[in-house]
C-alpha cells in the first residue's frame, strides 16, 4: 500500500553526510530530490524516483530516464516543500527529509515547517542527520521506543504554547505548559524504551540528539 511506503526527499543543503544518505535510504523507499538534493543522491549510489526543482543550485547533467518537475525560479515556497507536495500528491503520508538541515538557518526553518504542513495534511515528516531526529508533534500520544539514553529538547511550535505530559523521562512533566518565549523544554533524557510523549494541546517540535549515545 502506497501509504505506508515512505518517501524519501533529498534536499539541498551544503554539507551533505553521503554515507548517511547511502545507509538510510532503503530498497522500498520512493525517492524525491530537491534540486542540489540529486548531487548527493549520486554521490550517495541512490537512484531517485522523481526530480523535483528550478535546478540553479545543481550544474550537472540531468538524467533523461528519470521523471522531473521544473519548477520556476521565482515562486513563493522551497524546492523540498514542492518535493514533499508532489509525494503526497502520489499517494505518500510517510515522509523522511535527509540532509535537511545545516547551511542556511532559513532554508532550514523552511523545512521545519515542511513538516508542519505534513502534519496538517494528515501526514507524517521527519528531519533525519546522523546527529538529529526531528519530529513535529500534535494533539495525541507518541511513543519513542528504543530511544533509551538520548537526550531530547522539546519546543512549542507554530503556537504560543504546548501542553504535554512526559512518560519514561529523567524530568518528568505532566500536564505541562511549555511556552514559545521560554527554553525550558530544553536537554530532558528519556529513560525507558518505552517513553511516551502526549500532547494535550498545541503541537510541539521535538529535536532527539543521536550523537549523544
Amino acid at each position: 500500500m502506497i501509504s505506508k511506503r515512505r518517501c524519501i526527499v533529498i534536499a539541498g543543503a551544503p554539507c551533505a553526510d553521503v554515507p548517511f544518505v547511502r545507509q538510510t535510504v532503503r530498497a522500498d523507499d520512493f525517492v524525491i530530490c530537491a534540486d542540489r538534493g540529486y548531487a548527493v543522491a549520486q554521490a550517495a549510489g541512490v537512484s531517485p524516483h522523481l526530480l523535483v526543482g528550478d535546478f540553479d543550485s545543481y550544474t550537472g547533467e540531468l538524467p533523461a530516464d528519470v521523471e522531473r518537475l521544473t519548477l520556476p525560479a521565482d515562486k513563493d515556497y522551497s524546492d523540498t516543500y514542492h518535493a514533499a507536495e508532489a509525494g503526497f500528491q502520489r499517494g505518500f503520508r510517510r515522509f523522511v527529509l535527509l540532509n535537511a538541515t545545516g547551511g542556511r538557518l532559513d532554508h532550514t526553518l523552511a523545512n521545519l515547517s515542511v513538516l508542519e504542513w505534513l502534519a496538517g495534511c494528515g501526514g507524517e515528516g521527519r528531519i533525519l542527520s546522523k546527529e538529529e531526529e526531528i519530529r513535529l508533534l500534535t494533539t495525541g500520544a507518541h511513543p519513542f521506543a528504543g530511544c533509551s539514553g538520548l537526550t531530547f529538547s522539546v519546543f512549542p511550535f507554530g503556537c504560543t504554547d504546548v501542553t504535554l505530559t512526559y512518560s519514561g523521562a529523567k524530568y518528568p512533566l505532566r500536564h505541562g505548559v511549555l511556552r514559545h518565549d521560554s527554553a525550558r523544554g530544553l536537554s530532558n533524557v528519556f529513560l525507558d524504551d518505552a517513553a511516551c510523549i502526549t500532547v494535550e494541546s498545541g503541537q510541539a517540535l521535538v529535536i532527539l540528539d543521536r550523537g549523544a549515545v
